[in-house]
């Protein structure tokens, strides 16, 4: 077997045994790391009624993961809104990868090494586990 075709495999078996653990989170511990969020922003359902008090700084969460990026009634960035643009649609992954850290996810995204984020908190554990709660509210 040549060299690249085993590469290849490895790469696709580690992959395999990588991604699972990746996309699993826990809703109910992302509930609690939630505090870590409300400060800048809440979760408040589509008839008002407020799921998390929090602030306005940053758009309501609710309904976020099969949303498109940048589509809600909130002064986004140029760089978040041009990656909504594309029509990229938040899902669990992609947020937990925003939120590990939002200007290397907008660089990644928009190949602008010079691009701003209005989000300076990176989140460092439980991105997994937020991104599944944030999933478990919403209308869908």
């Amino acid at each position: 077997m040549n060299a690249a075709r085993l590469l290849s495999m490895a790469v696709v078996t580690g992959l395999t045994l990588v991604s699972p653990a990746l996309a699993a989170g826990d809703a109910a511990k992302g509930e609690k790391d939630f505090k870590k969020c409300k400060a800048c922003h809440a979760i408040v359902a589509d008839d008002g009624t407020a799921i998390v008090k929090g602030g306005k700084t940053g758009p309501n969460l609710y309904g976020v993961i099969g949303r498109q990026v940048a589509s809600t009634d909130f002064n986004y960035g140029d760089s978040i809104k041009a990656v909504g643009e594309t029509g990229l649609v938040w899902d669990e992954a992609e947020l937990a990868a925003y939120i590990t850290d939002p200007k290397a996810w907008l660089v990644e995204k928009t190949g602008d090494a010079g691009v701003k984020s209005k989000m300076s908190f990176k989140l460092n554990k439980g991105q997994e586990d937020i991104a599944a709660y944030l999933a478990s509210v919403s209308a869908q």
